[in-house]
């Protein structure tokens, strides 16, 4: 059922934080949007910024709050934690972020929260299944954003080489938000049609593809060796999981959703296509996957159980 009075509360004031309540004030479908930060006058800050925007865009309540508003909240976005700094990959921020994301989760379930939790901190996988384990919530109310931007990277990527809007691809990357993620060439379509088939004349070869999946993959590292963080991509696509969860969509998105046999795996978050509305994960989509994808998938979801072996 669509929900009618959108509450959204986001954790983390930062780049990433601020990006997305920027992005669901320029949509509209949340009535009420709290701000949450240890520097609550950024929140503030915020609030008053995104309020004076208000005329230009569509009615909202917007203010700086603390952990108690999270009570009646439908969703909890949690973008708090160490940024990940030049040439740090995402999985090596996990034990600074493990120790905030407890007391942050801890104190969100103190205030009698019941709804869904978005993770967007990195390393989004493994906070996803902290936040999980925390929260005592369902795993179906706990949704990492997984690989919705890698995912998007990859559609425009693909949409800007064979020239085409990229609202007509369809592609997917599996796996970690990370180093050891996957391109899904087996199910990719353009125009409806598939990769190999849309433009025959101009075929790719293997190495064109593994340039384009690597420019996919090492897409934060560029941005961050530039301007220092990567900010309104995910944004955006945070907005886009909220949407689906407001308007009880259905929607297929590449999330982090935890894992009960799915592609052969158990206990662990990664990223795969899921059902999402407004009760969270309805169901993981299980995609056949051929020899080589299937390997690396394997692959990446060890390296996950890894690290999470080292907080749990």
């Amino acid at each position: 059922m669509e929900i009618k009075s959108m509450k959204v509360v986001i954790i983390g004031a930062g780049a990433v934080g601020s990006s997305f309540a920027y992005a669901l004030l320029n949509q509209g479908f949340v009535r009420d949007l709290v701000i949450i930060d240890v520097n609550h006058d950024k929140a503030e800050g915020d609030a008053i910024d995104l309020l004076h925007g208000m005329p230009f865009s569509f009615p909202m309540n917007i203010w700086a709050g603390s952990y108690e508003d999270c009570k009646d909240a439908n969703l909890v976005v949690n973008c708090a934690g160490a940024n990940q700094a030049p040439g740090e990959t995402r999985l090596e921020l996990l034990e600074k972020n493990a120790k905030i994301f407890k007391d942050i989760v801890t104190k969100v379930m103190e205030s009698g929260f019941k709804g869904i939790f978005l993770v967007a901190t990195n390393p989004v996988d493994v906070l996803a299944y902290a936040t999980w384990k925390y929260s005592g919530l369902p795993s179906s109310q706990v949704i990492g954003s997984g690989t919705v931007l890698d995912s998007a990277r990859f559609r425009y990527l693909l949409a800007d080489k064979f020239k085409v809007d990229s609202r007509n691809v369809h592609a997917l990357i599996l796996g970690e938000h990370g180093d050891s993620s996957l391109p899904l060439w087996s199910h990719v379509m353009i125009a409806g049609k598939p990769l190999f088939d849309f433009d025959e004349e101009n075929r790719p070869n293997e190495e064109e593809l593994e340039e384009l999946f690597i420019k996919v993959r090492d897409a934060a590292y560029e941005i961050i060796k530039r301007k220092g963080a990567t900010y309104y991509g995910i944004g955006m696509g945070l907005a886009r999981i909220t949407r689906a969860i407001a308007k009880d969509e259905n929607a297929v998105l590449p999330v982090s959703a935890l894992l009960k046999g799915e592609y052969g795996h158990e206990e662990v978050y990664t990223g795969v296509p899921a059902v999402i509305n407004s009760g969270g994960i309805r169901e993981i989509v299980n995609l056949k996957l051929n020899k080589e994808e299937t390997a690396r998938f394997d692959n990446s979801a060890d390296i996950l159980k890894g690290y999470i072996e080292k907080i749990f």
